[in-house]
């Protein structure tokens, strides 16, 4: 079958692309989902994403390679395997990132991309629950709900806390500035998780001129006989199926997936391709390069008065705020988890935030056992999180074989620069800094862990080393930039030197931005669909 256009993905990126380049019906449009729908209740109810979080129906589950920094662990790193892809599965933590990101991303070479010119796309997704603003839209599919006026007292010992110590305060980190401490906002429409699945493409399913097909899972790309990528070979249930795309093909299958299929086609470093038999149509060394990351680690307490520990750790509690979800939307069950946070200076020579903080006024910990439930601690207690905003350490996708059906190794080199073991222990103390401040010291009754024994740079450096995780923020593996040589799409993002081929997902971010990168992803997705269309006319 031909379309118009072809998208691999039904994710964050690749249902706003599906919605918007099918919208005019002028354009014939297929989008190829390797997973299911999203039909299930969990997928809805904002708590249910820890439902899907070991869950192989609905989750790639990947692993990365041993990291030789974190002790020769491999991490975990979960991928969405269903319409609407992560966003379907995340903690629905909204923020954009900071101004400094994107005119980075602008200074590197890509002209258009520059804060001033994404906040406009950034707008245009998005309904905010408190109204338009020279920051905010308030027509957009997405629906934006501050937690504030809405989280524990617990958490609200944080931020008083975090004013205690002198540092700014943030009532919007998706304003003027993204530094300080503050509560964060979620996508989630009244009670219920607005995510592009939900809100661009069930409604755009509707059209005459918009396919999607599910359990379909691209093998490699096709090409005309000029070279040009005409279409895609995917494996649904069993059978081998080719679609083909009269204008463009685009990938939106995201930072670990996309530089897999780009690969598998022909297209990445040539002699890696070649040792793995694989026919080169073009040498792209940047192809899976350039890999980033937010890497975690959590610190735990002991409190000497009731958080959500309770709640959630009965049966009796999880079924009152399951009544109270029923009868209200409201209440922990429609909200994320990470209820505060914030973003820092780790010295204050930082000459922007660097630091970035999550406040969960529950603390449980990830089972090893993937059969295992999370479950909180058995006791009152809660947990800070942090990461680096912009870590400079740099790794790789690159696939081990020219077998579609074998995930990519993932190499995210965590840790591997000075910077980033600088700001590990820039981020301890941070949080140590916080707890120690008279309101949440009253609190508390003790630091489980690390323990208050670990103060060395040695000690500190070593339980993050043994504990950290991502934070599922993977992107820059086909990053945006002039040069084919060090990047893979142009300022467009069409790939350098191949007609009929974009990637638009968040694997064309140069550099990771502050935060979660959800919201950015879905920015472009917005701006690349402009893109296309005004490329297409």
């Amino acid at each position: 079958m031909i379309y118009d256009f072809v998208i691999v993905g039904a994710g964050s990126a690749g249902c706003i692309l599906a919605s918007r380049l099918s919208e005019s019906g002028r354009y014939s449009v297929l989008l190829l989902e390797a997973g299911g729908r999203d039909s299930s209740f969990w997928f809805k109810i904002p708590v249910g994403y820890a439902k899907s979080y070991y869950n192989p129906a609905v989750n790639w589950m990947y692993s990365t390679e041993p990291e030789t920094q974190l002790n020769d662990r491999r991490i975990y790193v979960p991928r969405g395997k269903v319409q609407g892809g992560s966003g379907s599965i995340n903690a629905m933590v909204f923020v954009r990132g900071a101004a400094a990101d994107f005119d980075d991303w602008q200074t590197a070479g890509n002209p258009g991309w520059g804060a001033s010119d994404v906040l406009p796309y950034f707008k245009t997704l998005e309904t905010h629950e408190k109204g338009a603003s020279g920051w905010h839209g308030d027509k957009g599919p997405i629906h934006v709900t501050p937690m504030r006026g809405m989280t524990h007292a617990v958490t609200d010992a944080f931020l008083t806390a975090c004013g205690e110590l002198q540092l700014p305060l943030n009532g919007d980190f998706n304003g003027a500035d993204i530094e300080g401490a503050g509560v964060y906002d979620i996508n989630v429409r009244r009670g219920v998780r607005s995510h592009s699945s939900a809100e661009y493409l069930r409604p755009a399913l509707d059209r005459s001129n918009l396919s999607i097909e599910h359990f379909a899972l691209a093998q490699r790309l096709t090409y005309a006989p000029d070279g040009r990528v005409d279409g895609v070979e995917v494996l649904q249930r069993g059978r081998l199926r080719t679609f083909k795309a009269r204008r463009e093909v685009i990938l939106s299958a995201g930072a670990v997936d996309t530089p897999k299929l780009m690969q598998l086609s022909g297209l990445g470093e040539a002699i890696h391709l070649s040792s793995l038999g694989i026919t080169v149509r073009r040498h792209l060394p940047a192809v899976g390069e350039n890999l980033q990351d937010h890497l975690c680690a959590s610190f735990y307490y002991r409190a000497n008065r009731p958080t959500l520990n309770g709640l959630f750790g009965s049966l009796f509690g999880q079924a009152a705020l399951g009544l109270q979800y029923v009868l209200t939307r409201k209440g922990p069950f429609a909200m994320s988890v990470n209820q505060a946070g914030g973003f820092f200076r780790g010295t204050p020579e930082q000459d922007r935030p660097n630091i970035q903080l999550y406040f969960n006024p529950l603390s449980y910990r990830i089972p090893v056992n993937r059969r295992a439930s999370m479950l909180p601690e058995p006791y009152p207690g809660f947990l800070i999180a942090f990461n680096s905003c912009r870590p400079t350490s740099r790794g790789r996708i690159a696939i081990g074989s020219s077998d579609a059906q074998a995930a990519a190794l993932i190499q995210p080199n965590y840790l591997s620069t000075e910077r980033d073991v600088a700001e590990v222990l820039q981020g301890s103390r941070l949080v140590r800094r916080i707890a120690e401040a008279p309101a949440l010291r009253r609190l508390i009754e003790e630091e489980v862990s690390p323990s208050p024994a670990a103060t060395s740079d040695e000690q500190l450096l070593d339980y993050f080393r043994t504990n950290s995780s991502s934070i599922y923020h993977l992107c820059g593996s086909c990053a945006m930039g002039p040069d084919a040589a060090t990047s893979v799409v142009d300022a467009r993002l069409r790939v350098h030197g191949v007609e009929g081929l974009r990637v638009v997902d968040a694997s064309i971010f140069p550099n990771v931005t502050a935060g979660n990168i959800n919201a950015p992803t879905m920015m472009v997705a917005e701006k690349g669909a402009t893109m296309i269309l005004e490329d297409a006319a």
